[in-house]
């Protein structure tokens, strides 16, 4: 850990309550950021405050909603000033099934989960980027624009990739690098609010297990990856240290590149 790698710049952690990026914003403000952590959990706020001894605040809004969004980077402009990079993490398949098991709201709610909060964080953050005369947006894609058992979140993921893309070439000339982390499969602890709230049921069970199966096998270690060895390649791509980079997505997946 570089404790000095982030001094003086404010970073915007999005989906920070819990899983990967609850572990990003806690190293980040520990390597110096002035960090804004952002989830609709409201306990985000008490994952704030372990950030002891560092500049940290948490905000609770829907990024599922421009308006969220929005007011997200607003509020972490007005208490540190502006902002200097963006950290994507909302998303997660709700449901794992077969693509003609999935009801078409279902495929909405996977679509909207996965891919709108940070369509809208990207487009919300754009301004605040500009007036800094640039900065850095990493977004927490998936390897899982291949796998079984979430068509749609795996085409949610895919929109990610394709923003990434599109977004760093055109915002090259004001500065602005646009990078995505591709994680695989990763032994998180338990989630507080859980993705699929209704619970699954005896099918969903079967079906999120073949889900699993085909995840390890896929990966060249056999195994899932753990929470670091997902946060120290989204903070390499935050930091001054990728700054030749941009466009690309990094598969974080043990050899499964998706």
């Amino acid at each position: 850990m570089n404790n000095h790698r982030f001094a003086g710049k404010v970073m915007v952690i999005t989906g920070a309550a819990q899983g990967i990026c609850r572990s990003v914003a806690l190293r980040a403000a520990a390597e110096g950021a002035r960090v804004v952590l952002v989830d609709r959990a409201d306990f985000v706020c008490e994952v704030a405050e372990e950030a002891k001894g560092a500049e940290a605040a948490g905000f609770v809004a829907d990024l599922e909603t421009y308006e969220g969004a929005a007011s997200a980077m607003a509020f972490a402009s007005r208490t540190f000033g502006g902002i200097d990079i963006l950290v994507n993490g909302v998303g997660g398949a709700i449901r794992m099934r077969p693509f003609g098991e999935f009801e078409p709201a279902q495929i909405d709610a996977e679509i909207r989960r996965s891919l709108m909060p940070t369509l809208y964080a990207c487009h919300a953050v754009l301004p605040h980027l500009l007036r800094r005369g640039g900065g850095t947006i990493v977004n927490v894609s998936s390897n899982a624009t291949r796998g079984i058992r979430r068509v749609p979140y795996s085409a949610a993921k895919g929109g990610v990739n394709a923003l990434t893309q599109s977004l760093a070439m055109e915002y090259a000339e004001h500065g602005i690098r646009v990078v995505a982390a591709a994680p695989g499969g990763t032994e998180a602890p338990p989630r507080r609010v859980p993705r699929n709230a209704a619970g699954d049921n005896e099918k969903e069970k079967v079906w999120m297990s073949e889900a699993v199966k085909q995840v390890t096998e896929s990966a060249f270690f056999k195994r899932y990856g753990t929470v670091d060895e997902q946060v120290a390649p989204i903070l390499f791509l935050a930091s001054d240290e990728a700054s030749y980079i941009t466009g690309a997505v990094l598969p974080v997946a043990g050899g499964d590149n998706g």
